[in-house]
């Protein structure tokens, strides 16, 4: 991640005037921003550029977001923020499945993006040189947001890496889910947000592959429970 200078935003947009109002939006704001309106070289971009964040429209001519963002997270570890015309519950979940950090609905609110984008590249970032927590046989170090088990490094992606993180710090203690969202989202549980209960999801299947000796447990109406087995 670009660390001194402005943060690289790489746009994908099929709308040449909406894509240009964002890049706009997001100079104004001291953000260094490249524009690409077709999915078609998408993943070369992403990887030649390497930006620090990815805003991502779902329908695009060449290839769609959902199939970039799913052949992007192979190799990009930073931020992925999804935007979609349709205000609808099965495009938010694949979204955050194929491995994007968040979403935003069209019509784009400015202000909402803006926050968004800033919250995801705040999360981004180190949580402090050389902090390092232990848990079962894991050891987590945020300084590279890796999760290593004898050595080996999990799949494991930042923003799964931060609910991991959170777990961890509170490991046998019950979280809720709107603490959760308040804590790695910035905004308050409406009651709806699947977002991290699909992260959850993701990271007890990569737990579970890597017999990490942790599981997180469900506790009905209450929260999340992480303990070493």
């Amino acid at each position: 991640m670009n660390t001194h200078d402005a943060s690289h935003l790489l746009i994908v947009e099929d709308d040449p005037s909406l894509a240009q109002w964002v890049k706009d939006y997001l100079e104004s704001h001291h953000y260094q921003v490249t524009l690409l309106l077709s999915g078609a070289g998408a993943i070369d971009m992403i990887r030649d550029l390497k930006p620090d964040l990815v805003i991502l429209d779902i329908m695009l001519p060449g290839k769609n977001g959902f199939d970039i963002c799913k052949e992007a997270r192979q190799f990009y570890q930073c931020p992925i923020l999804m935007m979609t015309a349709c205000n609808d519950e099965v495009d938010e979940v694949l979204c955050l499945e194929l491995g994007a950090d968040d979403y935003l609905i069209k019509p784009v609110r400015p202000r909402a993006m803006l926050a968004r984008i800033q919250s995801l590249l705040r999360r981004a970032k180190p949580m402090g040189a050389g902090t390092e927590l232990n848990c079962g046989s894991l050891l987590l170090d945020s300084t590279q947001k890796v999760v290593l088990k004898g050595g080996t490094k999990l799949p494991v992606s930042n923003n799964e890496f931060d609910v991991l993180w959170s777990l961890i710090l509170h490991a046998g203690q019950v979280v809720s889910r709107a603490d959760l969202v308040s804590e790695l989202r910035g905004f308050d549980y409406d009651g709806f947000d699947r977002s991290i209960d699909i992260r959850i999801s993701r990271l007890r299947k990569k737990l579970a592959d890597a017999k990490a000796e942790v599981s997180i447990t469900t506790i009905w109406g209450k929260g999340y429970l992480l303990k070493p087995e």
